[in-house]
């Protein structure tokens, strides 16, 4: 049986063009994402909640906004880290995110911040126009990857770096912020692993 999964939608960029609901048990999204899921006609009635504290609101909206929102007020945690915070709480631990980069820099980088936090206990897939990217467990099978471009980013380093499958392999070396990083790799087979000792590393794996 294949593990639940929730749907979540935050205030970066908007994709343009909205993913499938079937397979999802649990569908949210934060005030400020609220705005462009309504411009967009996504069926609001299948929101199980909207997550914030009113700082992306204004103006009349559909009774459903009021209906489902959970007013978290915490400054101190962005409107992302306690989305998550709430579907960890209704036992989910597989997630896809839209809206996580896209526009300013600062939020895009925040959201892999929160999402390294939660990386133990979830796991987390951000979606946007360009690629598929996540924090990578220190053992990755990629599939079905053949001909796509994929980038290996230390967050900030991820040590003893090993892979097959793409064109420019590496063989158990480090990868830094300061020094050498693993971006705009491409994959040769269908099938490419991804095996490192400590650290960090965002994977990203274009559409």
């Amino acid at each position: 049986m294949s593990m639940e999964k929730a749907l979540l939608f935050i205030n970066g960029v908007p994709p343009e063009k909205l993913p499938e609901t079937e397979n999802y048990s649990l569908i949210a999204c934060s005030d400020g994402a609220f705005h462009y899921l309504k411009e967009k006609n996504f069926p609001l009635e299948k929101l199980d909640f909207i997550s914030g504290d009113f700082d992306s609101h204004c103006g009349s909206d559909d009774d459903i906004y009021y209906q489902k929102f959970i007013f978290t007020p915490d400054q101190d945690k962005t409107d992302f880290e306690k989305s998550l915070e709430i579907i960890a709480q209704k036992g989910l631990k597989k997630i896809d995110v839209y809206g996580g980069s896209g526009g300013e820099m600062d939020h895009f980088l925040g959201n892999l911040t929160v999402a390294l936090r939660f990386k133990n206990q979830m796991e987390i897939a951000f979606y946007d126009e360009f690629s598929t990217y996540f924090l990578a467990q220190n053992h990755l099978v990629l599939e079905k990857v053949k001909g796509k471009t994929i980038s290996l980013f230390p967050f900030p380093l991820a040590e003893s770096v090993s892979t097959k499958g793409l064109n420019w392999s590496l063989n158990k070396e480090n990868l830094a912020i300061t020094g050498k990083i693993g971006t705009r790799n491409f994959a040769s087979e269908d099938q490419v692993t991804i095996d490192f000792e400590k650290g960090e590393l965002v994977v990203f794996v274009a559409h």
